[in-house]
């Protein structure tokens, strides 16, 4: 019989290990509505579990996203609508606003902050119609659960460097996926005519470029 060596962790390995945030948790009031609210959204139902002495867990996931949300009864000592300033991110904050509308959500019109990129909370400074130069992280629209937990839709199409390794580019679904091919190729149609209008044979590379720089934060090839 032969022993093998335990593996030694260094400190920069320990650093280097993934912690990805899976799942946020809302108190809510009335698990079957606020059920009804958020798969009436458009969120997929993952689970609907219930326990001994009232406890229940449900789980729904936002389309596209990585990271669900948990609601139900005994799950959280927090105060019902006191979670705030959910974002959700999406690629065109106008498409987003209308299909949340379509679906029965009270949604607040496409907003930006006067003081730029981000928002402040509550209302304050909020302006009217989304950021004058469409820059990512700078639009927004609120709306809210039955219960007043806050949420935020927030349109970003191009990453503050560092957020998306370089070396990767994920699509967290076929829609995130074919909104940044149409950036790209209007993007490449601007590329094609600046260098004089004939057809580029490396597009798929130009492509390539584009749609990691654009994740990863980097400077957007022209």
């Amino acid at each position: 019989m032969t022993f093998q060596e335990p593996v030694r962790r260094t400190a920069n390995s320990l650093h280097e290990i993934d912690t990805k945030l899976e799942v946020v948790v809302i108190p809510v009031s009335d698990v079957d509505r606020a059920k009804s609210f958020y798969t009436g959204l458009g969120w997929r139902l993952d689970a609907d579990v219930p326990g001994q002495d009232g406890f229940r867990v449900v789980q729904v996931t936002p389309p596209g996203s990585h990271c669900s949300v948990i609601f139900g009864s005994k799950v959280t000592v927090a105060e019902p609508g006191s979670a705030q300033g959910l974002h959700l991110i999406v690629s065109d904050i106008d498409l987003a606003h209308a299909a949340l509308g379509s679906r029965g959500a009270e949604i607040s019109g496409v907003f930006h902050d006067s003081g730029g990129l981000f928002h402040r909370g509550g209302t304050e400074g909020r302006l009217a119609g989304p950021h004058p130069s469409r820059t990512s992280y700078g639009s927004f629209a609120s709306f809210s659960d039955p219960d007043g937990n806050g949420w935020l839709l927030q349109e970003v199409t191009t990453r503050l460097p560092g957020r998306i390794d370089q070396n990767g580019v994920t699509f967290a679904s076929m829609r995130d996926l074919a909104s940044a091919l149409r950036r790209v190729a209007a993007a490449h149609g601007e590329h094609e005519k600046r260098t004089g209008g004939n057809h580029d044979e490396n597009w798929p590379d130009w492509y390539a470029e584009y749609l990691t720089a654009e994740q990863s934060g980097g400077r957007l090839p022209t």
